[in-house]
């Protein structure tokens, strides 16, 4: 089957509620405004309970099913992110950002609009049993509210059994469907190492300790973490993306600094590369008789789909979008995502849905295509309806 028709009817609308949605965004956790906008509508479709302030600004309905009991059926959790970058927008478009320095350059706006479209729908038919969790996290980008919810309770507090969750993805053709089962994305964390030495002038550098030729060679001991530690065929990356030191071209600085990030999808992978970070810090640091300290700080684990859930997933899309439009089998993504965290705590899967060429994610031009708004909301209310059927 194609888009949903009853969601289809309400398409124009749903681009008026996102369209507000990215001329006002909101960063991290506080997503008050989001977070108002968002329950209007529920009290709107006339779900039966919103819950509100979870991870500061989050919150989760709950659409019961048909049936006598449906909260001793199996509830099935649906995610839509809310934040947005900490970035300005240079689109021009009549409902750019009103927000100076943020802007919806991820599509998150799009993610909620997708799931207030289906929790339009599901509220109207009720074509289901047991229940539906529509969860509205703040907080994706930096500071992990998935993390947060989950640590604060939702999956037991709301009895949810299983999550899923989209992300548009530009480059992808408009309504095509791609994931894979086991890790899809990747586990994130960044590295800083600070270099001590003792700065002079710089026509006697024999009377220095010059941390910048240390934090130059560090960075270069730091590229053969791949190149010569590593398996070959277990996916990582390690990148130094940041060296400051100095101020003037006629003084050696006192200090260095590195920063960079690590994208592995192993834990065994993750330890190796932070002992040999720590070596090489350590190793660099001897030979050049400066002080370095090395902090290493985990960020989100790799995003895990379970192949079950994600095979329903993956029929469900094929039937809103056709055999050809789905790959199931797709390749490891080393971009990352807190959703890990509420598949870690249940099973699920994450998809992404092609939204065709556009500015990339993360682009001060990229805008969210309202076309495929309703083939998410059609997605997600048909998940729950194959999942949970009467």
């Amino acid at each position: 089957m194609p888009v949903v028709n009853r969601i289809a009817d309400y398409a124009e609308e749903m681009k008026t509620w996102r369209r507000h949605l990215h001329a006002h965004p909101e960063l991290e956790f506080a997503c008050h405004e989001t977070a108002a906008f968002v329950v209007a509508r529920l009290k709107e479709f006339g779900v039966d309970e919103i819950h509100e302030g979870i991870a500061t600004s989050g919150v989760v309905a709950i659409i019961n099913g048909q049936g006598d009991h449906p909260q001793d059926g199996p509830t099935v959790g649906l995610r839509a992110d809310m934040d947005a970058l900490p970035m300005p927008e240079t689109t021009g478009l009549e409902y750019a950002s009103t927000v100076d320095g943020a802007m919806h350059a991820c599509g998150h706006d799009g993610h909620t609009t997708m799931l207030l479209g289906a929790a339009r729908y599901l509220a109207e038919t009720r074509k289901f049993s047991g229940r539906v969790a529509l969860i509205f996290q703040p907080a994706e980008e930096s500071g992990g509210g998935a993390g947060v919810m989950v640590q604060e309770g939702m999956m037991e507090r709301f009895g949810i059994d299983q999550v899923f969750a989209l992300h548009n993805s530009p480059g992808i053709e408009v309504g095509h469907f791609s994931s894979t089962p086991g890790p899809i994305m990747a586990a994130v964390d960044e590295f800083h190492i600070d270099i001590q030495g003792q700065g002079g002038h710089g026509a006697y550098p024999q009377d220095t300790v010059d941390p910048v030729v240390a934090a130059v060679s560090v960075a270069q001991a730091i590229q053969t973490i791949v190149s010569r530690n590593h398996d070959t065929r277990q996916q990582m990356v390690v990148s130094v993306t940041q060296i400051h030191s100095g101020s003037t071209d006629n003084v050696i600085p006192d200090t260095a600094y590195l920063n960079g990030t690590v994208r592995t999808f192993d834990p065994q992978v993750q330890a190796m590369i932070m002992r040999r970070l720590q070596e090489i810090t350590d190793g660099q640091a001897a030979a050049f008789n400066v002080t370095a300290k090395l902090r290493y700080e985990k960020g989100y684990p790799p995003t895990v789909n379970d192949p079950q859930k994600l095979a329903i997933a993956a029929d469900v899309a094929r039937e809103i979008a056709g055999e050809s439009a789905v790959v199931d089998d797709a390749s490891m993504e080393m971009g990352a995502e807190d959703f890990s965290y509420m598949l870690d705590a249940r099973p699920g899967a994450y998809l992404f849905l092609g939204q065709g060429e556009s500015a990339g994610l993360h682009n001060p031009n990229y805008n969210f295509n309202d076309d495929i708004s309703p083939i998410g909301a059609s997605f997600f209310a048909r998940l729950v309806e194959t999942t949970q059927p009467l």
